[in-house]
This record gives C-alpha cells, structure tokens and sequence, in this order.
C-alpha cells in the first residue's frame, strides 16, 4: 500500500517522535490530565469551511503552551512508499482515497512543538475544515480501521516500525470525539503516542503526542480552534 491520506493519519504521530529512533515520552512538570469519560458532546453552528489561512490562526503558539516549548520547523515532505502489513483494513481504506473518504481535505493546517531539554516530550496539533458530513465520514472511517487492528507493521523506505493500536476514551468535548494509544516500536525501543480528535462543526482537531501532554493542551486546542479571527 502506498502513502495516502489514511496511511498519513496512522504515521501522523511520527512528527512527534523520530521514524528510525522511537524513545519513552516523558510528562515535564505542570501537564494536568483532562477527563477521559466518552459522552455527547457540546454542538457548534455550521458554516462555510474554513481557509487554510484561518486554520494557521487558529494552531497552538509557544505562548499558548507556555514557558519551554519550541515550535518545529516543518519537516520536508517524504517521498518514499509506506507499505502496511498486517492491517486489511487500512490497505481497504487505500481504495476510498479518491472518493474523499479519508482525510485529504484541502483546508488544513499543522504545528508541532518540543519541550526544550527533553526532545520526546512533544506535541503535534492539525486542523482541518469541511462540512462536518465530510470529516466526520473521513476521521471515523480511518480511525475505526486503525483500531481493527491492534498490531501491525509499518514500513517507510529503510525504516520498519511494529505498531499496536488501541481505542481509549475520549474527553466529553465538542460534537464528536475520537481517541486512541499508539505503541512504536523500533531498533529495540517503544514510544506510546495518543492521538485524540475532535470535531466541533466545520472544524476538526487532532492533538497527538505524550498522553500527558495531548490531554492538558487539547482543552486549549479546541478552544483556540473554535475561536474567531
């Protein structure tokens, strides 16, 4: 299976940890814990998608973060294939691409940050905008292929990456909450990434890193998100 946009969503957490290199996240000091109950959430106004120009104002900045964080500069795009083995439902997904199924929306925008003095301590936000029938159809799709398959191989030119995946609660925020743990391993070492997003009307939130991080900030990533500018 070649990258695609579903294949993008399962590696998205690898803008918070090393491809080759993965490592044990740490919490640094003052990341609080959001509540893990799965329930309703609030409903948002519809409206026209966003601009990706919107979306940008509307990511995490250093000061929203708070003393400590850098933001990444964006990595070049990668060019080598992305095979997975062992998940038929991912590879299935690959053949909805062009309908639009996954997360190929064209209204997007992407920051990443990392805790100074402990490089694995990092945080990564996207936002993408669309009618909500469109985002919610594509994350949920992805995400309950993801799932299906707890364990599963993931290669990427040299690189190859066992993943495990598995479905935890998400916080009672905004009309649709996804969330879930992502286990990495590589060269002998483990990462565990969670990766949590939320819908609120036109506008989807995915917050993915450390766990503790991803539950202190994704209040603030949905709030900021919501916001106008």
């Amino acid at each position: 299976m070649r990258r695609s946009a579903t294949t993008a969503l399962a590696l998205s957490a690898f803008t918070v940890i090393a491809l080759t290199g993965c490592s044990r996240s740490t919490k640094p000091a003052g990341a609080s814990t959001a509540p893990s109950a799965h329930r309703g959430g609030n409903s948002a106004s519809a409206s026209a998608p966003l601009s990706s120009a919107k979306l940008n104002k509307r990511l995490l900045n250093e000061s929203d973060l708070g003393q400590g964080y850098t933001r990444k500069p964006r990595a070049a795009d990668r060019h080598d294939d992305v095979t997975v083995i062992g998940c038929p439902a991912l590879e299935k997904l690959d053949s909805d691409t062009a309908t639009g199924a996954t997360l190929d929306f064209t209204r997007k925008a992407k920051a990443s940050f990392t805790y100074t003095g402990n490089t694995h301590s990092e945080v990564s936000e996207e936002l993408y905008s669309d009618s909500a029938t469109k985002l919610s159809n594509g994350i949920g799709k992805v995400y309950n292929a993801m799932i299906s398959c707890p364990s599963y191989q993931v290669t990427s030119g040299s690189a190859v990456i066992g993943m495990g995946t598995e479905k935890t609660a998400a916080p009672d925020l905004g009309d649709e909450q996804w969330s879930q743990l992502l286990t990495y391993s590589a060269d002998g070492q483990h990462s565990v990434v969670k990766q949590t997003a939320i819908r609120t009307g036109n506008v989807l939130v995915i917050v993915s890193g450390s766990p503790g991080l991803v539950d202190a900030y994704l209040d603030k990533a949905l709030s900021k998100a919501r916001s106008a500018h």
